[in-house]
């Protein structure tokens, strides 16, 4: 079983379960992976080197100090990286400098794959794969670029260039296993033009990048994955130069949507909260009711603090799907979060003024007692005034 079909397997699965237990829904249906499984999912981003960010470099490197060397020599170890962790043997010597393939080409090899203790894991005839476009493990991707045509040679990988921490079911690999892989390169040629391509083979080619990047997105190489969402992505956008039926181009629409809704994750996975929210923006301008691209854009933003406007729009969410438990439960947790929030700021804002209201309350009591008691005063004199007068008059009348 390839790993592809690993993963659909593994998506299959968890469609089956959830219609058994009665809770299916729309977030859990066409994607391979799925949002309820993003929390399942503990591992930390891998490394940045792991991830792609120090590779690239170190490959950029690599091809400038071997560009200007001719063929290998036979039985001489090239360290591919410097680190020595990716070595490169030549068993037989084929073309020269100029028969090495380029990235972007697709290329044809013939692989064996073999653990430490010389176990043969796997044998793989005429493997194809786009060089570059992380088809493959990285040990191929990185060594298949400094071999000339016809050549035979010898890998040695670490672990992290091959299957990582997780390893591998189909084929079987231990966890973080070094592997000797011997490659025969076959035959390079230039991709295809994609304004030329059928539209049927258009949409294979999308569905491959983006199932290639599911395969990143479950090992945790989730740089790996936007690699290949954004490459899935160029496919389902490029202009066409043949004609393509309505039905295609929903079809191609769907492939791209779902590249974006996957990217988005695996950017949530690397903190990178700005391009995840572009992805969920980009997603929903194709289909305004998407509901995975409704939820992730909610979690971003929330994430970001903007909690008013990740309310509503996960409330637009449930209001598509009022049953689903997920954004129920995301829901709940976002009101409880931003009415603790307003609350804080409340208090806040009354500490820095000093309680105004309170104050204010003060000074309405002491001006109401001021004026009673003036009153109360006007009242007490007059009476006096009027008693002396009576006084007097009663005196005179006696005298």
């Amino acid at each position: 079983m390839t790993e592809k079909e690993e993963t659909m397997d593994a998506a299959e699965s968890r469609d089956n379960t959830a219609k058994k237990n009665g809770q299916t829904s729309l977030l859990d249906s066409g994607e391979d992976f799925e949002v309820l499984d993003e929390e399942d999912i503990d591992d930390d981003p891998p490394p940045l080197e792991d991830a792609g960010g120090g590779k690239v470099k170190d490959t950029e490197q690599s091809e400038k100090k071997h560009a200007d060397v001719d063929p290998d020599p036979v039985d001489e170890w090239l360290d591919v990286l410097g680190n020595d962790q990716l070595k490169k043997k030549v068993l037989e010597a084929g073309g020269g400098r100029d028969s090495r393939p380029q990235k972007g080409q697709n290329v044809k090899i013939h692989l064996k794959t073999y653990l430490a203790d010389g176990t043969l894991v796997e044998e793989q005839r005429d493997l194809s794969f786009t060089l570059g476009d992380g088809d493959v493990i990285h040990a191929l991707d990185l060594t298949v670029q400094f071999m000339g045509m016809g050549e035979k040679a010898l890998v040695q990988t670490d672990g992290k260039y091959a299957y990582g921490a997780r390893g591998s079911l189909e084929p079987e690999v231990p966890p973080d296993a070094e592997l000797s892989l011997e490659v025969e390169l076959l035959e390079a040629t230039d991709a295809p033009d994609l304004e030329l391509l059928p539209p049927a083979e258009k949409i294979a080619l999308a569905i491959h990048k983006r199932e290639r990047g599911n395969v990143h997105y479950q090992r945790g190489d989730y740089a790996f994955a936007v690699n290949s969402y954004s490459i899935a992505l160029q496919i389902t956008e490029s202009s066409s130069k043949v004609d393509i039926s309505p039905e295609e181009e929903n079809e191609l629409m769907d492939v791209k949507v779902k590249c974006l809704n996957n990217m988005a994750a695996s950017q949530l996975k690397l903190d990178h909260y700005d391009a995840a929210l572009k992805s969920c923006v980009s997603a929903l301008a194709n289909q305004p009711d998407n509901i995975k691209a409704l939820f992730r854009m909610g979690k971003v933003l929330a994430l970001q603090g903007e909690y008013t406007e990740a309310i509503q729009t996960l409330r637009k969410a449930l209001k598509l799907e009022p049953s689903n438990k997920t954004i129920h439960a995301e829901l709940s947790k976002l009101v409880k979060k931003h009415s603790e929030q307003r609350g804080a700021e409340q208090a806040m804002y009354k500490k820095m003024l000093g309680n105004p209201s309170s104050s204010s309350g003060t000074r309405k009591h002491r001006a109401k007692s001021s004026w009673g008691l003036s009153w109360k005063w006007l009242f007490g004199a007059t009476a006096v005034a009027i008693g002396g007068v009576a006084l007097s008059v009663v005196i005179a009348a006696r005298n």
